[in-house]
């Protein structure tokens, strides 16, 4: 499971490289399109690491590669889901670029799960309900996002970690929230 706090690397689309491992390695190949700008390596003290949500879906998200790193139309991260909690939540799509509003991403979340027999669920759903899916998610899963809502649920006693990557029509993390589930946000304010 990826624990420790990451390491990263930016290379533009075109350029070679290779990376040598000197020991154990975890790692994933996050990539969109997309050509030119600087390689870089982004190393643990440049994630911004926060603390997201209240009681309930509360969560450690960590950015890699959002507004800190120019890499053309990727966005990378992470988030950490203790037992019990949700994420992605209240649920959120990015499936429109309506300037100030809401951005177009599809999204990728790879799965681990600790202990790794355990499971979470997420649900992917749209305002229609042309689709509507919940998926039960194990360790090294893989979900594509390609529209819609997409919370997160850890199954009690397992920690749900997942990696996320999105790419767009434009740079801009600005998702939208379901507007049935808007008031949990409001209610956690006052």
């Amino acid at each position: 499971m990826f624990r420790d706090p990451a390491w990263a690397a930016y290379v533009p689309g075109g350029m070679s490289w290779q990376v040598e491992a000197k020991s154990e390695l975890g790692a994933a190949l996050c990539y969109a399109p997309g050509r030119g700008g600087e390689p870089r390596l982004i190393r643990p003290e440049d994630l911004v690491i926060r603390q997201r949500g209240r009681p309930g879906y509360e969560r450690r998200v960590v950015d890699i590669a959002v507004e800190k790193v120019p890499a053309q139309s990727l966005l990378v991260g992470e988030t950490f889901n203790a037992a019990g909690q949700w994420s992605s939540y209240p649920p959120h799509c990015h499936e429109k670029d309506d300037p100030g509003r809401e951005s177009f991403q599809e999204e990728v979340y790879f799965y681990q799960v600790d202990p790794p027999q355990g499971f979470g669920y997420q649900r992917v759903y749209t305002d229609d309900r042309a689709l509507d899916e919940a998926i039960t998610v194990e360790h090294n899963d893989l979900v594509l996002l390609p529209r819609g809502y997409h919370p997160v649920a850890a199954a009690p006693g397992y920690c749900v970690y997942y990696l996320w990557v999105l790419a767009g029509t434009t740079r801009v993390m600005k998702p939208r929230d379901d507007p049935a589930h808007a008031w949990v946000l409001q209610a956690a304010e006052k």
